[in-house]
């Protein structure tokens, strides 16, 4: 009789159970919106199979949700989205309601989502340049900064087309600057010409020490050689102004159009013309511009509920849009006012595993206010307008008031992680974005990610300046590989760089190497204005320009047990004396073959210094004074039980740290680590048959 009982419950029950556990639809490019959705494949006769569109799945698990037919203790409902490449009409949009589901790509294959437009119909002139007419720009109705022609970004024509001109002046901003920063500067000979075309649409690129700033011409009078632009640069201050030396760039001038791979968009008539590369032809080529600015779109309600554990697997979300305002684009620092290409706000429990972000125009993920236990896995963000990830919310867009941020209310960004991913080839647009950048937001992990081709920093946590209160501490960034940055592009920058009261933050397992400014800077570790409390330990640190490790100022900040070899000029700096402890240095292996050891202020007692261990490989080892370690330690009483010795790595300068059986550093406690460790762990590639991204600055 139970049986029976049991057997009649389940029969009532299967369709159900059945039902709720195979919520799944499918998009293709041979989809039509139309259908149901619930086939991997069109019929026969052509009249059911997958949709066409993301959108339209999206709504039919929504329309099931409302009706109540998913059970919420059912397998979450999945969307299978099939290889090619789906052009949208207007950004995705997740809400609340998109909670509790899945969007993957089906088995290997890849999906692109693009917010850009595809063009099929050219005229090739005599010449073998080709042309496309575009009405919607002619009427003003769409523009575009970015154009890529199969997968490899192009660039817009400029000048000089090799390395940089040079500010002749500075002069006083004009009263249309209204107490901003600089709005004109004095140039040299022909470098700017008042008669070039369309001129309100070019571009002057002018950098400062660690920002830059991108303003269109106002106008140009030849007559004293003054530019004058609709926008001002960043700040009134020194770091800010258009100074005399400084360099410059001039992009998007016709008369500059020559080279292959260069295009310009004629924005007065409505045409597109682009210069092939060799073996390039139009029946062959897939050429795109970006039209949306943002392609996914994560928007919970900040009084209401979050968008909820959704996961998005396999997906690739390109070509995305940044258009130049007319008062241009001057950020103080970190191109902080840029959102994602996949921006979310109220977001908890969302997750990006083995997805791609590529040729964007801003940072290629965003988790602004509200996004809490939110992970990026296993995902490649590359050829990036700006950076890689921002983590939590500025408030501001200028510089005056920044600090007061953290002591606002905010709906703090916190417990998010970024694992095991990709971040390259950033700042194509924007030079001073960073790889991953974390404002007021505390609890955070940055690990095992490979962040490489910046021209600013690789990382950045905090955005206090001093010992104000500060949202961003118990931040983790631990076992990344981080190179190739700063490029001899801008200044005042770091592979790891801190900002204010952090307590609990740790950087550790890092392997840095090829850090190279402009000017000043080029740091490794950098601990900058009010950092406190940061433990940086463990980490291999070589080949930078100004130092392994950096302090501007801070508080009780501690330097344990790491690696620092072969910089070019100061080994080590520390810019300023302060009444209390600025940093713990101990158990720390420093080489070098060139430059000095210590740089700027070290002779206080506000500092710990100790069982370190000291070598030069070109001569002797001098500390500041010109003293030798035992003068050294008798002035200051610092470093009383280090060591000047040969560590006995195996072969430094190619790149193997590892200690010899005999190393004198295990005498001052240094404990080894395995650095091999650090960088990405998977081998996955979404991006791997990407051409190369070409670099946007000289």
């Amino acid at each position: 009789m139970k049986k029976a009982v049991f057997l009649l419950i389940a029969v009532i029950f299967l369709p159900f159970l059945v039902n709720a556990a195979d919520i799944e639809f499918y998009v293709s490019s041979k989809g039509n919106d139309s259908w149901s959705g619930k086939t991997l494949e069109p019929n026969a006769d052509g009249t059911d199979g997958p949709f066409a569109s993301i959108a339209r799945a999206q709504r039919a698990i929504r329309d099931l949700r409302a009706s109540g037919e998913i059970d919420d203790n059912a397998p979450k409902p999945t969307v299978f989205i099939r290889g090619g490449t789906y052009f949208l009409a207007e950004p995705l949009v997740f809400t609340a309601s998109d909670s509790g589901t899945i969007y993957r790509a089906w088995r290997n294959e890849r999906p692109v989502i693009s917010g850009g437009v595809k063009f099929d119909e050219w005229d090739v002139t005599a010449d073998g340049w080709w042309k496309a007419e575009l009405p919607k720009v002619k009427r003003g109705d769409w523009s575009f900064t970015q154009l890529f022609v199969d997968d490899q970004r192009r660039l817009r024509p400029r000048l000089p087309e090799e390395g940089y001109f040079k500010i002749a002046g500075s002069m006083e901003p004009s009263a249309d600057a209204k107490g901003g920063g600089d709005d004109r500067f004095k140039f040299g000979g022909n470098d700017i010409q008042g008669d070039w075309y369309d001129l309100h649409n070019v571009e002057v690129l002018a950098f400062h020490s660690w920002s830059m700033s991108r303003l269109p011409i106002k106008s140009v009078d030849t007559e004293v050689d003054v530019v004058t632009f609709y926008g001002t640069s960043p700040s009134s201050s020194w770091w800010g102004k258009f100074n005399e030396g400084h360099r410059y760039l001039v992009e998007n001038v016709r008369e500059a159009l020559n080279s292959p791979g260069e295009w310009y968009l004629d924005r007065v008539e409505g045409t597109l013309t682009y210069i092939p590369m060799p073996g390039e032809t139009p029946e062959s080529s897939r050429v795109i511009a970006p039209r949306l600015e943002r392609l996914l779109i994560i928007k919970g309600e900040p009084e209401g509920e979050r968008v909820q554990d959704v996961l998005f697997k396999g997906l690739t979300f390109a070509h995305s849009a940044w258009r130049t305002p007319k008062t241009g684009q001057a950020i103080p620092q970190a191109e902080i006012n840029l959102d994602g290409a996949v921006s979310a706000t109220y977001a908890e429990g969302v997750v990006f595993r083995q997805c791609a972000v590529r040729q964007v125009g801003t940072y290629a993920v965003a988790l602004g206010e509200g996004c809490r236990d939110n992970l990026i896995e296993a995902c490649e963000l590359v050829d990036l307008g700006a950076g890689g990830v921002k983590l939590g919310a500025t408030g501001l867009t200028g510089w005056g008031g920044l600090n007061k941020m953290a002591s606002a209310p905010e709906p703090l960004v916190s417990r998010n992680t970024v694992r095991d991913c990709t971040i390259a080839h950033g700042g194509r647009l924007h030079p001073a974005a960073i790889g991953v950048w974390i404002g007021h937001s505390p609890y955070n992990t940055i690990e095992h990610n490979d962040i490489h081709d910046f021209y600013y920093s690789a990382t950045s946590i905090g955005w206090t300046w001093g010992y104000a209160k500060s949202h961003a501490h118990h931040n983790k960034v631990t076992f990344n590989h981080l190179y190739n940055l700063g490029q001899r592009v801008l200044s005042d920058m770091g592979a790891v760089y801190t900002l204010g009261v952090s307590p609990g933050t740790t950087v550790s397992y890092n392997v840095i190497h090829d850090v190279y400014a402009f000017d000043y800077g080029g740091w490794g570790l950098y601990t900058d204005e009010g950092s406190t409390s940061v433990t940086m330990e463990n980490n291999l640190v070589y080949r930078t320009k100004t130092g392994g490790f950096h302090q501007h100022y801070g508080r009780e900040n501690r330097i344990i047990n790491n690696i620092f070899a072969f910089t070019l000029t100061d080994q080590l700096q520390r810019t300023r004396v302060e009444d209390h402890i600025s940093f713990t240095f101990e158990r720390n292996i420093v080489v070098y073959d060139q430059g000095q050891l210590m740089g700027k202020q070290w002779s206080d007692d506000k500092l710990i210094m100790d069982n370190n261990l000291y070598w030069n490989t070109a001569g002797k080892v001098v500390f500041p004074g010109e003293r030798n370690l035992e003068e050294w330690t008798n002035a200051t009483g610092h470093d009383r039980h280090s060591v000047v010795a040969d560590p006995l790595f195996t072969e430094a300068k190619g790149g193997d740290f590892t200690l010899n059986k005999e190393s004198p550093a295990y005498e001052i406690g240094f404990v080894p680590f395995d650095y091999n460790k650090a960088g990405r762990v998977s081998e996955r590639s979404l991006t791997q048959d990407m051409p190369p991204v070409p670099a946007a600055f000289e």
